[in-house]
């Protein structure tokens, strides 16, 4: 700490790693008594102060007796704003201000429901075709009044590349509390599709410079005259407790989220025809070379479509062939493709390692040895388990032929799990577990969530044999992610194993420490999604609202990671339902992102995208525009996608989706859709039971159709907890309505 000469003001600078010119001059403002504020309003927990000082528009938010936080709404570089007129309600406050550049509105909402959330939203409107070039970050955190200098904090989470624009924060001396700021990117899609920009990474910093930076227009695109952008809209969310233990910081990170999202606004979505999508899915990979190999007179599925150069992986069969089964049960159809694909699973059998291959040994021999995994007998950690996930859920389906190869593969399993005292690696050799990567950058740690998958496939052993020592696995695995905080997640799909075992774990003994562990699994999962619609560049054509990234690193989403994470929270939800200490808002938020993708899954197929938006440099294979196998990535607003590859191991995507959306009631001759996680479905006669899950706040969409040639019966109502809804009618005959989450709900 030192202390610098403003004028006649001493100014206190804490020595920290993010300090500029901008913070210096903002803690000599904030020192000086003499600024009168244009607007305030007091809280119950906060007061909330405005302030117009020279070039920036500052909101001062003040925790009662501690520290306060500076957002800068309004910033106009050596200029001078000029408070024009405003405008008060009740619970809004509309600023306008004229610089040189052009007209600033600042628009401040709150929420009498909640007086911890605030919402601020600044457009500017230039007064000459401009250019903007680098600004500050929008927050600073202070010391309480009459004390100089910024607070002492941690920021615990920021965007990374294209995931939400979010900076959560605790302020700890003075002791005051913690925050979560969202800057709905969303808003600003004008400002990038007219400066071709992109906010990916646009909100973080470091303290105590942190929050959104407007990215500058250095592509030589400038704002137009007279046309008003939206430059910043952002949503505060407060709370009281700071805390060093991840558990508290994680369930507050959760429901400072569903806070914030209760307000967010939300697009649309819009009903796509999952049944047709499945039977166009059905017929592509039944009938299309290109998701097919052969070996040895076998068929074997590729993972991308026409990598005939790739031996065939275990996991892909296995990811595939679930999904199918799952449909087949459903549906009670026959799928030829179903034998076809399992009566190659015990060809990966290496009996001399006494478990499963990643690759098919039989050809392993011709990998490329072009990437780390790409060389026989080197194993990715996660890879290990996940087909024993899905070899296990075969068994339960009555697949006794595999149950040798099941115990001996568990074996093989353990042994792994001791050897790195269940903190798994990159990547290893088989025969000698010798690691041949350690970490996924250094210091980083290996596959942080690998315990997670390897416990659920410990559960899913000891209910098919009730050996207590796969029960005992899981405990000690699940155990051994905590610590890991928001660095958890290294791919999604795990990290939803690792929430759905802890739950389970947790309802089987009570103990607390598997529940903490679930939310923080959750807050994870949370922490990497697209939390905004891309209205810009290539993004303009398909939604990416609630989107799953699948890697801690991955710049783009991806199908399989977010089919498999939709399916396990839904069964996380169902698990969790009787579980009174899960918090409404983990209920509501994962409710939400199932309802969008839901929506938006429907884009990773090619023939729902125009052909500008994908890619001609692909990865791996080669992509068929026509052919309804879902492209692995969809990316950010300027880049095309499609460029890993067209994923064959994410076709069972209307697979897995069907069976748990639609709902067939032969004897009232209906089809039932609801985009919504539901459960207890029960049908008797002519009236049909179900339970919505999320909450009641927000509202799913329910279809009611006529199978076949039949018509919607006569005098079909629909009560939710005894209240009957209203509907309205689609241009296809179905009725809609617009269902409550957490509902009882009646059809008769």
């Amino acid at each position: 700490m030192y202390g610098i000469k403003v004028g006649e003001v001493i100014v206190i600078i804490i020595v920290m790693e993010f300090i500029s010119p901008w913070t210096v001059a903002a803690l000599e403002i904030f020192s000086h008594s003499g600024y009168k504020e244009i607007y305030q309003r007091e809280g119950d927990h906060y007061t909330f102060s405005v302030f117009c000082i020279r070039e920036t528009l500052w909101i001062q938010v003040q925790w009662k007796g501690g520290a306060r936080i500076a957002f800068r709404a309004v910033y106009a570089p050596l200029d001078e704003i000029a408070l024009q007129k405003t405008n008060k309600t009740d619970d809004a406050v509309t600023f306008d201000l004229r610089s040189a550049s052009g007209d600033f509105t600042v628009a401040l909402n709150f929420y009498p429901d909640n007086d911890r959330c605030f919402r601020c939203t600044t457009s500017f409107t230039p007064a000459i075709p401009l250019h903007l070039h680098a600004s500050p970050r929008d927050i600073i955190p202070l010391k309480a009044s009459g004390t100089k200098g910024c607070a002492e904090g941690e920021v615990y989470v920021t965007q990374f590349s294209a995931r939400s624009g979010l900076v959560y924060f605790g302020v700890k001396e003075p002791s005051s509390g913690s925050v979560l700021y969202l800057q709905n990117l969303t808003a600003l899609s004008d400002y990038c599709e007219a400066t071709q920009t992109s906010v990916a990474d646009s909100v973080g910093g470091g303290w105590p410079e942190i929050g959104f930076q407007l990215p500058p227009t250095t592509s030589g695109k400038p704002l137009a005259e007279g046309r008003a952008y939206v430059i910043s809209d952002f949503f505060i969310a407060l709370n009281n407790t700071v805390s060093d233990d991840e558990a508290v910081k994680a369930k507050q990170f959760i429901d400072l989220l569903s806070d914030i999202y209760l307000h967010l606004p939300k697009p649309a979505t819009r009903y796509h025809n999952w049944l047709k999508i499945l039977e166009k899915s059905w017929h592509d990979l039944e009938h299309s070379a290109g998701p097919w190999t052969q070996v040895n007179g076998k068929p074997y599925l590729n993972a991308y479509v026409c990598d005939y150069k790739t031996p065939p992986e275990v996991m892909v069969q296995l990811a595939v062939l679930l999904p199918l089964i799952d449909y087949q049960e459903w549906s009670g159809r026959h799928m030829q493709i179903v034998p076809e694909i399992a009566e190659g699973i015990p060809n990966f059998y290496e009996p001399e390692v006494g478990t499963l291959q990643r690759w098919l040994p039989a050809v392993s021999d011709g990998l490329d040895r072009k990437e780390e995994h790409k060389v026989p007998g080197v194993m990715d950690s996660w890879y290990l388990h996940h087909p024993l996930m899905n070899l296990l859920r075969l068994l339960k389906r009555g697949h006794e032929e595999l149950r040798g190869i099941m115990l001996a593969s568990l074996d093989f399993s353990i042994k792994v799990a001791h050897h790195f005292n269940y903190r798994w690696p990159v990547f290893y050799k088989m025969d000698t577990l010798e690691v041949v990567k350690g970490e996924t950058a250094p210091g980083k740690g290996g596959e942080q969530d690998v315990a997670g998958i390897y416990a659920k496939v410990m559960l899913l052993a000891w209910e098919y044999t009730n050996d207590e020592k796969y029960l005992q696995e899981a405990m000690t695995a699940i155990r051994s992610l905590k610590g890991k905080g928001f660095k958890l997640l290294y791919q999604a799909n795990n990290t939803a194993f690792s929430a759905y075992s802890a739950i389970k774990l947790y309802k089987h003994t009570g103990e607390e420490d598997f529940l903490n562990i679930a939310y923080l699994c959750i807050a994870n999962i949370l922490n990497h999604v697209w939390l905004w619609e891309c209205n810009y560049g290539y993004a303009k054509a398909y939604p990416t609202f609630f989107a799953l990234f699948p890697l801690n690193t991955a710049p783009y989403t991806a199908v399989y990671e977010e089919t498999e994470v939709v399916s396990t929270l839904l069964d996380f939800l169902q698990m969790s339902e009787d579980v009174e200490q899960i918090a409404p808002s983990v209920r509501l938020l994962l409710a939400e992102l199932i309802r969008y993708y839901v929506y938006r899954a429907a884009y990773y197929y090619p023939p729902m995208l125009p052909r500008e938006v994908l890619t001609k440099e692909v990865k791996t294979g080669e992509i068929a525009p026509d052919m309804w196998i879902p492209l692995e990535d969809l990316q950010e607003g300027w880049k095309q996608s499609g460029t890993v590859g067209q994923e064959v191991y994410g076709a069972g995507l209307p697979f897995a989706l069907v069976p748990r959306h639609y709902h067939i009631q032969k004897d009232m001759q209906l089809s039932i859709f609801i985009d919504y996680p539901t459960m207890d479905f029960n049908s008797s006669g002519s009236a049909v039971t179900f339970k919505t899950m999320g909450d009641e706040r927000l509202c799913c969409d329910m279809r009611i159709m006529p199978l076949d040639n039949a018509s919607i019966p006569d005098g079909l109502t629909v009560t939710c907890n005894g209240k009957k809804l209203n509907s309205s009618l689609s241009e296809n005959g179905a009725i809609i309505y617009k269902v409550p989450g957490n509902q009882q709900v009646v059809i008769s």
